[in-house]
């Protein structure tokens, strides 16, 4: 069963026909976004360890990464996939090993970063493969993130930021990736240059101010990842409404 939902998640990634992903951080928030038409199902790992007062950067246990794993399986056939960060392993043996629990639980794919928890400066390339390689070994989906972009300056080094970009790609789609995640960029120009040149289906995070859906599935987008925000709107519409309460009005709802 788990083949066929990998199969059919892999199958969602059109370009120009792009998967909407609206993560979730539980099994309520699976079953919320279930019931309005998703295709698939994906934790953010951000919402999901900030639901339980952890900070992101694998600070959420492995152990209850599975839990929680396991309580959004029991409430939707839907493919589901996960945000594990950088891999959860210091070496690439243990990422295969961290990553195989996740395909035997029942994920049909993976989100992985090409950096360590902490850190900014990205993996060397020959690292980040091994760890990706290692991953990908197990048969799940993986989705590459590639963090090049991060913390960038688009207007004056975007030429160079897609070079990089494309050079990981190659490198990922080598290593076994299914999809390659560019997170941090809003440029429809270099998200364009990236799509048309890439070698994997390209994953983009959807950021207020910039393309919107339609607009990305005509750059050649194959996947819109809405990541963190979900978790993030919630969590300020219950404080304004705890403040509008505690404060003497009534709430909106």
């Amino acid at each position: 069963m788990t083949i066929d939902k990998i199969a059919a998640f892999k199958a969602l990634h059109i370009p120009g026909d792009p998967l909407i992903l609206i993560n979730i951080w539980d099994a309520g928030s699976a079953k919320a976004v279930a019931a309005a038409g998703a295709k698939a199902i994906a934790t953010g790992s951000f919402g999901v360890a900030g639901a339980q007062g952890r900070a992101d950067g694998e600070d959420f246990p492995l152990a209850d990464v599975f839990e929680n794993l396991a309580r959004i399986l029991s409430v939707t056939d839907l493919p589901v996939t996960i945000d594990m960060e950088a891999g959860y392993g210091a070496d690439p043996a243990a990422v295969g090993v961290s990553v195989g629990r996740a395909k035997a639980a029942g994920a049909a794919g993976i989100n992985m970063e090409d950096r360590l928890p902490g850190q900014s400066d990205l993996l060397p390339v020959a690292d980040a493969v091994a760890r990706y390689r290692a991953a990908t070994a197990t048969g799940i989906f993986v989705n590459a993130r590639c963090d090049t972009f991060r913390g960038a300056d688009v207007a004056a080094d975007g030429d160079a930021l897609v070079a990089a970009t494309l050079e990981r790609a190659r490198a990922y789609a080598d290593a076994g990736a299914g999809s390659l995640f560019v997170p941090f960029l809003l440029d429809p120009k270099c998200i364009a240059a990236i799509c048309d040149a890439s070698p994997l289906p390209v994953n983009i995070l959807r950021g207020k101010g910039g393309p919107t859906h339609p607009e990305l599935a005509d750059l050649g987008v194959a996947r819109i990842s809405h990541g963190h925000q979900p978790w993030a709107a919630a969590m300020a519409w219950l404080t304004g409404q705890a403040n509008q309460v505690l404060g003497g009005a009534e709430p909106d709802y």
